[in-house]
């Protein structure tokens, strides 16, 4: 029975580490393809860029209400937010005792921070630009930052609210996350800071750091996610208080077992 449960203890894991390695390397293929494709200036890539672009910002040229809204959920869904939601997150596990799991989530956050940087530097894309924008944004545009921090928060999040919910749950979480990157993104592109393919960069760049980062601390140490999410369960679970029952002394003669608590000196009550 040892050997049994040890097997598939090890099997999870390699199933695990494996579809974390799947991910970090389809994402990488796919964003370098599209960074060769941007870099390379593909017409068709950047037809669809700039016909998305010029569409949306005449809109918001003309409808300055929905341009302020769109931008007051830009803000409120930005960089600062998404990495402070992380930062919080991650005291929170290290404050319960799950350190490797929140030394997971802080690497997300700097890992994600860091390479956002390294690969907007070595793009070098310019952002669009307008004669009368409704907006401003500085430094390079490939990947975009809001997309790819608001793809990795909700999906850190997810993870770690994952095993505390049931099926419903779970798929509620999915949807708000989803959701909420799909928004971000797209408040990026309506308010012409950056095109649709920075956006989608933004989102492959933050699967690999999410697979990539999971792979790592895997390889690390072995089974200790796990082990922490069984330790946040454990620790946040619903507490049932215990009400402890007097027991009542049979008398001699009507014990139904025959027995009675001087037969049984541990058992009795002090």
């Amino acid at each position: 029975m040892h050997l049994t449960n040890s097997s598939t203890a090890v099997t999870a894991r390699h199933r695990r580490l494996l579809r974390d390695s799947a991910l970090a390397v389809v994402c990488a293929a796919l964003f370098g393809l599209l960074a060769a494709l941007v870099t390379r200036h593909w017409h068709p890539l950047e037809q669809l860029d700039q016909s998305w672009i010029g569409e949306l910002h005449t809109f918001a040229r003309r409808h300055r209400i929905w341009t302020a809204s769109v931008q007051t959920l830009s803000d409120i869904g930005g960089t600062v937010t998404m990495r402070t939601l992380l930062g919080i997150a991650a005291v929170w596990l290290w404050l319960i005792g799950a350190r490797v799991l929140a030394g997971w989530v802080a690497a997300q956050t700097l890992v994600g921070w860091g390479g956002q940087w390294a690969l907007k530097l070595a793009v070098g894309r310019q952002r669009p630009s307008f004669a009368d924008p409704v907006s401003h944004a500085g430094g390079p545009a490939f990947p975009s930052g809001h997309a790819m921090a608001s793809a990795i928060t909700c999906a850190v999040l997810v993870g770690l609210v994952w095993y505390r919910v049931r099926r419903r749950g779970r798929i509620a979480a999915c949807a708000v996350a989803a959701a909420t990157v799909l928004t971000i993104g797209w408040t990026r592109i309506a308010l012409g800071v950056h095109w649709p393919s920075d956006v989608v960069a933004g989102w492959l760049a933050a699967g690999f750091v999410l697979g990539a980062v999971t792979a790592v601390v895997e390889l690390w140490r072995p089974g200790a996610l796990a082990r922490d999410v069984r330790r946040v369960n454990w620790r946040t679970r619903p507490r049932v208080q215990r009400i402890t029952v007097p027991s009542v002394r049979s008398p001699r003669g009507t014990d139904p077992l025959g027995d009675s608590a001087t037969d049984h000196p541990d058992e009795a009550v002090h």
